[in-house]
């Protein structure tokens, strides 16, 4: 990508910076199939540790750390309850089904605003070949609804509904750390309400590759098998690893940078009537339905001047803040979009 583009599609998209460099390139290493990559294994426990959890495993993406979670708490012809919008239904090309034989069923999409009352009106006993529902999954924070938080309170009693039913509760946490920032609660306070966490590095904390299971210690020695069958046993891994200890130590606190700069996007396009909603972290959601642009003509307006954008849907685009957008290239795409959307 040429230095002069501004790339707001995802926060996928950063580059290691010259510490997180360092700290691959001197990274002591081991198999870990065999259990023996040490820094894979300091990861491991720290994450764990982090969210007040027994155990952790090291995983290639956030997609297969959320099959493997998801494997673990929902046996096969079994059901899960999430958001409509997902990322396990929506961006997971069918995996739930395809490797855990998994069925699941979905709330209408309302992001971070879930009614717990609902989700337990959803819930499904054992019964006469009914598809008992063994699991709710929910996403903190929220991809497909601008990055939205969940707020601690509907956590608790989401936890109240799984106890009461028997069902276990995950959380694909790929950027649970923007939620940590924005409303400062504890990592082991959002850990202990989970049976299962999947928890992202190479978003927002800026590492090349990498997410972690978090669960039991029995759950994770099962996760282990599950990885390995799915593809996911590596070898030298500690130099990734490497990169995700780095992040930890140095990229989480500056996520409220990302959340400055999300505002300030948001309040360069909010007199244009795009602004889908309020804007808590660092994704700022465009919704062009009463806007004379729909997504590919502003993206591709957008492009032609060197900033980037996602689009969603025919009239959803979205904008992401992260670690490589500093605040001039915010400047700049905020004149570009604004330009732009002004026509």
């Amino acid at each position: 990508m040429a230095d002069n583009v501004i790339d707001l599609r995802s926060d996928t998209v950063t580059r290691p910076t010259a510490g997180m460099r360092e700290a691959m390139a001197t990274a002591e290493v081991g198999d870990d199939v065999y259990g023996e990559d040490p820094t894979v294994a300091a990861l491991e426990a720290e994450v764990a540790a982090l969210f007040g959890h027994e155990a952790a495993l090291f995983a290639p993406s956030g997609s297969m750390a959320n099959q493997i979670a998801l494997q673990l708490v929902v046996p096969p012809g079994d059901e899960l309850l999430c958001d409509a919008d997902a990322h396990v239904v929506t961006y997971e090309i069918g995996a739930a089904a395809a490797y855990g034989g998994i069925s699941s069923r979905t709330w209408p999409a309302v992001g971070a605003e879930i009614d717990p009352e609902v989700v337990a009106g959803m819930v499904r006993p054992d019964g006469y070949f009914a598809v008992p529902t063994r699991a709710i999954a929910v996403e903190q924070t929220h991809n497909r609804r601008g990055g939205g938080v969940i707020p601690l309170a509907t956590l608790r009693e989401l936890r109240r509904v799984a106890d009461d039913n028997g069902l276990a509760l995950h959380c694909d946490g790929a950027r649970i750390w923007h939620a940590h920032v924005a409303d400062g609660v504890p990592l082991a306070e959002y850990g202990a309400l989970f049976d299962t966490l999947s928890v992202c590095l190479s978003k927002g904390l800026g590492a090349p590759v990498g997410s972690l299971v978090v669960g039991s210690a029995e759950k994770i020695a099962r996760a282990r098998f599950v990885r390995k069958r799915m593809g996911g046993g590596m070898r030298q891994v500690g130099v990734l690893a490497a990169a995700g200890r780095y992040a930890l130590a140095h990229h989480v606190d500056r996520l409220a940078e990302d959340h400055a700069k999300a505002a300030r996007l948001a309040e360069a396009v909010a007199p244009f009537g795009v602004l889908a909603t309020a804007v808590r972290t660092n994704i700022v959601p465009l919704d062009l339905t009463k806007h004379p642009l729909d997504a590919k003509a502003l993206a591709a307006a957008a492009r032609a001047e060197g900033v980037l954008i996602s689009v969603l849907g025919p009239r959803t685009a979205r904008l992401v803040t992260h670690l490589d957008v500093d605040d001039a290239a915010v400047d700049r795409a905020a004149t570009v979009l604004t330009r732009v959307l002004r026509g």
